[in-house]
């Protein structure tokens, strides 16, 4: 079940709601989990009924680990955290790389083994991740148990399960415990109705609008056909931002869903655009999972604690294994080697600025600029091995966009452009529409233009409605205060008319529902 569609948001939603609110009301806490328990269970099942035994499995397995981890102490507690990490980690590689691994094999070795197609069960990356970071808080004792119901609770809460955030127990529960989440609140199904309106949008008309011209030329390219310079960048670009408002689009929705429950989600999302390094790009992009990886990968393998060399190599092998959480192929595994590197280059950088510049740490704004669109410039050249369908296609845009197989432009550019027209062909750029394989005309380039005005320059989300704290975390404020001074939301007419018309317009597009891109990892 999509948050786009509208048995979700004309059905399933308001009746999980209001039978919540009335349970919690009537019979009191533990009736009211037991409803969001099982419509979160409902909700997992709509695609493939078969698999709530493998989450329900994964469930009673690491309950009873972490249950067992609280009677013992020292060794055993070592001894049964190997256990259950070793069995969901298993159970992952099972699913999602048991096929790569036997095709690799096969390469390899010239052997002909076979396995059957597996298919991936929906949000497994997820949950595991998250019971995993459970059992790890256990053995440190940072976290208490509330209960069994609680804890299928804490995994299978429906507004965060599919495509995260990544929660850790002691954020979630401690929620559920206070006798006013079971209580209706006018203002937080307002805040929540706004922040999944705007996400919404994102999703519906941004992401889904801006995709009509990334997947052609993707397509195009794992057929083979050589893609151009300007085919290269507007496909690369497209799906750039298709990415950002599709995940963005998700965050704010699971945000919002979960503030019409009364419950606060860590913050997923920050304006990743905007960030001026590699290393502030992963402090914004998909923060959950940069803090999972960080506190049970990069910092048990020693951090920077044991030296830069150990450093750059522990960035290095936390960012493949990142590459390779998100799909099972070696586009994967580069796109996350090269995010590894050039995280180890920035480290080294600063190290090297601090070194010759002691103390300096502000830039002036150009500095700024200049940095922002150098990150954002690596970033999406980045993003071409993410969504490539393999290394020969993900080869053949790279190409394109480095020029290799030249700059055409439809035949009708020619005389739109008029005198630059003759200035763009002394620069090698050629007018002949039959080089060209997908669409590439104004209103793509006024796509992308629009959308990266609006990643650069306007608030999120999370500023417009930093008044009410959305998420568990502070928002830092949009710093041009008059701007957010005129577009900080408020419950107004004007906010109301706003909210009604991006709506509207999403609903709109349902006809073309497609699914949420994170949901395949």
């Amino acid at each position: 079940m999509l948050f786009n569609s509208p048995e979700f948001m004309f059905a399933f939603l308001p009746l999980a709601a209001l039978i919540f609110f009335y349970i919690g009301r009537r019979f009191g806490q533990e009736y009211a989990i037991s409803w969001l328990v099982f419509a979160s269970l409902f909700f997992y099942g709509w695609w493939i009924p078969a698999y709530l035994g493998l989450i329900l499995l994964s469930i009673v397995f690491n309950y009873s680990i972490g249950i067992m981890m609280g009677w013992r102490d020292g060794a055993w507690t070592r001894v049964l955290l190997t256990i259950g990490v070793t069995a969901n980690l298993a159970l992952l590689g099972y699913y999602k790389y048991a096929n790569f691994f036997v095709d690799n094999l096969n390469n390899l070795s010239g052997s002909n083994y076979h396995l059957s197609t597996i298919i991936l069960p929906l949000a497994i990356s997820f949950f595991t991740f998250q019971q995993i970071a459970y059992l790890v808080d256990v053995s440190k004792g940072e976290t208490r148990e509330y209960g069994f119901l609680h804890y299928c609770l804490f995994v299978t809460f429906f507004p965060q399960l599919i495509a995260g955030p990544i929660v850790h127990h002691k954020e979630m529960l401690p929620q559920f415990a206070r006798d006013g989440v079971y209580r209706f609140k006018h203002r937080n199904l307002v805040i929540g109705l706004t922040i999944f309106a705007i996400g919404l949008f994102k999703k519906a008309v941004l992401a889904d609008g801006i995709a009509v011209y990334a997947t052609p030329v993707f397509g195009a390219a794992a057929q083979g056909v050589p893609i151009t310079f300007f085919e290269a960048w507007g496909g690369a670009l497209a799906y750039t931002f298709q990415l950002y408002f599709d995940f963005s689009g998700y965050s704010d929705m699971a945000i919002g869903i979960a503030r019409m429950f009364n419950i606060r989600l860590p913050i997923n999302f920050d304006s990743p655009y905007k960030a001026v390094n590699i290393i502030d790009f992963w402090r914004r992009w998909h923060i959950t999972l940069s803090r999972f990886l960080r506190d049970y990968l990069y910092i048990p393998l020693g951090g920077s604690r044991k030296g830069k060399v150990r450093r750059y190599i522990n960035l290095m092998v936390t960012m493949l294994l990142g590459g390779l959480w998100h799909g099972a192929g070696w586009t994967f595994v580069i796109w996350g080697g090269l995010h590894g590197l050039f995280l180890a280059i920035n480290h080294a950088f600063l190290s090297i600025k601090q070194w010759l510049l002691p103390g300096r740490t502000r830039s002036n704004w150009m500095t700024q600029s200049l940095a922002r669109l150098v990150t954002f410039v690596t970033v999406c050249i980045l993003w071409v091995f993410f969504r490539a369908e393999n290394l020969d296609a993900a080869t053949n845009i790279l190409q394109g966009m480095a020029g290799l197989h030249g700059a055409y432009l439809a035949d009708h550019w020619q005389a739109s452009l008029g005198s630059v027209a003759s200035l763009l062909t002394q620069t090698g750029i050629v007018f002949d529409s039959s080089q060209l394989h997908t669409s590439f005309d104004k209103w793509n380039i006024f796509g992308i233009t629009s959308l990266w005005l609006a990643v650069w320059i306007l608030p999120n989300t999370q500023q417009l409605m930093a008044a009410y704290r959305p998420t568990l975390q502070p928002v830092m404020p949009q710093r041009l205060p008059l701007v957010s001074a005129v577009l900080r939301w408020r419950p107004t007419v004007a906010w109301a008319v706003f909210s009604a018309v991006i709506t509207v317009s999403s609903l709109l597009t349902l006809s073309r529902v497609s699914e949420f891109l994170y949901f395949q990892f």
